[in-house]
Order: structure tokens, then sequence, then C-alpha cells
């Protein structure tokens, strides 16, 4: 695969070098708020400059691992379907290859096309999901595809039952919460258990999906569905940690990030830090 010449921080390694490989799926065509999220990948990518390269959190450093930035994969504009495809395919590829893949979003819908790739690798897959929403829709606006249905068509199409762990939950139609009961394990308003939870599927293929609208707006404002009595920063960075304990971690998303809502810089400086933090995690795994 070709590498983009603008990369995140220091992950300027070639495609076959790498361990960990990074790429941005634009995807922003059924936000059903507040569009934007395809800018994200490379408003991250530039703001990366001031994001120092060892992390003090984990006491190790991005240049002493090799980590490729493939930059932004072309999405149709418009075209949630054919886009899911682009993005199934890439993931795919970069697994194929024996390589950890990381995706910048974009809207949460295209964690559905990288998830259906690491599942058919890893058909005990389990997915740990942060997010604000429940994305548990069956249809929303009369769409099957969207931002708000991803996750349930993970469950129907793939997982199954009791294979998806949901923690920071506060938004969502009742029916998703009372679906939610039956089907998924879900930790409203916070990461409480989420220990308990890493340890039962610790020795499972596990995919870490990160809608940063989990954060509260007072922190995370640069997002198109923010929500507010979210987590704070220190309980998300902690949660993060949390994941060094899993055995077999196989791949990160990290979505939504809108960053023309804050002119700040503050929620995009968030989401560097945090991509960051998911590199040295898989580098380490």
């Amino acid at each position: 695969m070709k590498k983009n010449n603008i990369t995140f921080q220091s992950c300027e390694a070639n495609y076959n070098e790498s361990q960990v490989v990074i790429f941005s799926a634009p995807l922003d065509c059924t936000t059903s708020f507040r569009p934007g999220t395809r800018f994200a990948g490379n408003a991250i990518r530039v703001d990366s400059a001031g994001v120092e390269w060892y992390s003090c959190y984990q006491d190790k450093s991005l240049k002493d691992y090799k980590t490729c930035d493939l930059g932004e994969i072309y999405l149709p504009v418009g075209d949630a379907i054919k886009s899911l495809d682009l993005i199934y395919k890439t993931v795919k590829t970069i697994l194929n290859d024996n390589k950890f893949p990381i995706m910048i979003g974009g809207e949460h819908l295209a964690s559905y096309g990288s998830i259906k790739a690491v599942y058919e690798k890893y058909p005990l897959l389990r997915v740990i999901h942060f997010d604000a929403h429940t994305d548990l829709r069956e249809k929303f606006l009369g769409m099957k595809f969207s931002h708000a249905t991803f996750l349930r068509h993970v469950h129907n199409d793939f997982l199954g039952d009791d294979k998806i762990f949901s923690f920071g939950i506060r938004s969502g139609d009742k029916e998703e919460f009372e679906w939610a009961k039956t089907h998924i394990f879900m930790n409203k308003f916070n990461l409480d258990h989420l220990d308990e939870v890493i340890e039962k599927v610790k020795d499972y293929p596990v995919y870490v999906t990160i809608d940063l609208d989990v954060l509260d707006p007072s922190i995370f404002p640069g997002t198109g569905t923010p929500e507010a009595g979210g987590i704070t920063f220190k309980e998300f960075l902690d949660g993060i940690l949390k994941f060094v304990s899993l055995n077999n971690i196989v791949g990160f998303d990290m979505m939504e990030l809108s960053p023309s809502y804050d002119p700040s810089g503050v929620s995009t400086a968030v989401a560097c830090k945090t991509l960051r933090e998911l590199i040295l995690i898989a580098h380490n795994k």
C-alpha cells in the first residue's frame, strides 16, 4: 500500500516494515445532526505536531516503533454502502498482511466495515464500545445503515448476543435500552465495571471502537452530536490504559471528531493524544 505524505506525528515508516497501520475514513453521509467528521483525519495529522512522541502514561515513545500512516482512503461522497465496502477492503488487506489496523473516523457507521473485516479473521471476536449513544436502532430516518444503527447491525450480521460491551452510554431511544438488556452488556453513564469486562474477554480477540463523544462536551465540544453528562479525560484515559491487560487486541478505531465545531482546537488535541496512546498500546500487543 502507498503511504501518505502527511502523517500523524512520527508515523512515517513504510507499510512493509510497519507493525501498526493507521488510516482515516472520511465517511460523513448519515450524520444526523452536525456534519463535519470527514475533516477529522487530516486535522489530527496537522495538529499532531503539537503532541509529544513520548507518553509519560505508558513510558513509551512513538519514535521507538514503526508505524505507517496510509492517510485518507478515498470514499464516494454520499454513498454509504460503497464506502463501507472500501473500508472493509482496506482493513481486510491490513489484517491479511498481519498488521494491526487503527481507523480514524469519520462518522461511527464506518466502524461497521472495519468490524466486518476483523470478524472474518477472528470469528470469536468481542467488541468494547465507548460512546455517548446506544447506536442500536434497526433503522434511523428510514435507513438501515446509519451512525445511529451501526452497532445493532454489527450484532445482527456478525457477533450475536453477549459479545458487545458498551460504556458511557447516556442517550438513545427507549427501545434501544430495552433491547440491550437481553443482547449486549451496557454500562450507562461511565466506565464502571470495565475491569470486570476486560477480565471476561481478555483471552478473546477484542476490537475497541471509541466514539469520542463519550467525553463530556465541556472537554470535547468538537463533535456532531454533543451529549451532556459525559466522562472526564482522566476517566477516559484511565479506561484506555486498561486495554494493556487484554491479551489479544486486534483493532482500534477512534470516531466522530468534527474539528470545525471547536475553533479552539482543544477537541483535536484530545483526539491526537488519544491516538498516540492507542498506537503505543497496539505496538505492545
